[in-house]
């Protein structure tokens, strides 16, 4: 796809109005459409941010993102922001100001919470990327961003099974992950 195809399907997403219960992000030129979030998947975003202290930082739901030199707004399950960097207002949080995002990976969205969004937090600066992964039972942190566009990638990553601590130290707190919930039955992928 070419610059300016991207910049019209970015025109065309800033004015796009979803059907009620669809979560839509544009990512490197694509726009994607997801129904609602299962329970379990609420549930893990809830635990997660209840960990996040309010006197130093603001988890945020449902913010979308702006990625500097990419057609990508991605809507991540949770941005955490310092509270002195956010901005008084306005629908695109810039990246440069997000501490961390997390994704809780649902059963259609492994490829793009591992592989594309994964560059695409990297291509941001974004210094940390959490994946709490219910069909694996494990939270994959990535730190250390470098590189630019489809290349561009996390230097560190860290595995941890739900039940053990998991150390943000960007955050400046150890995440408890013992009441993770996990899909019943879920089919094993080959991420990270």
């Amino acid at each position: 796809m070419t610059a300016v195809d991207e910049r019209g399907v970015a025109e065309f997403f800033e004015g796009f109005e979803p059907p009620d219960g669809l979560k839509v992000e544009l990512l490197r030129g694509e726009i994607v459409m997801m129904a609602s979030p299962d329970l379990l998947h609420n549930l893990n975003v809830l635990l997660t941010e209840r960990q996040i202290p309010l006197d130093r930082w603001y988890p945020l739901q449902t913010q979308d993102i702006d990625i500097v030199d990419e057609a990508s707004e991605p809507v991540p399950d949770l941005v955490v922001v310092a509270r002195d960097a956010l901005p008084a207002s306005g629908r695109l949080m810039p990246c440069s100001l997000i501490t961390m995002v997390v994704e809780v990976v649902s059963k259609t969205s492994v490829q793009r919470d591992y592989d594309v969004k994964r560059s695409i937090y990297a291509a941001g600066n974004v210094p940390a990327y959490l994946i709490v992964d219910p069909i694996m039972a494990q939270c994959v942190l990535l730190t250390r961003p470098k590189g630019e566009g489809e290349h561009a990638d996390y230097q560190r990553q860290q595995i941890t099974k739900f039940g053990a601590p998991l150390p943000l130290e960007e955050l400046g707190l150890e995440l408890d992950t013992s009441q993770f919930g996990t899909f019943p039955n879920a089919r094993p992928h080959r991420y990270p």
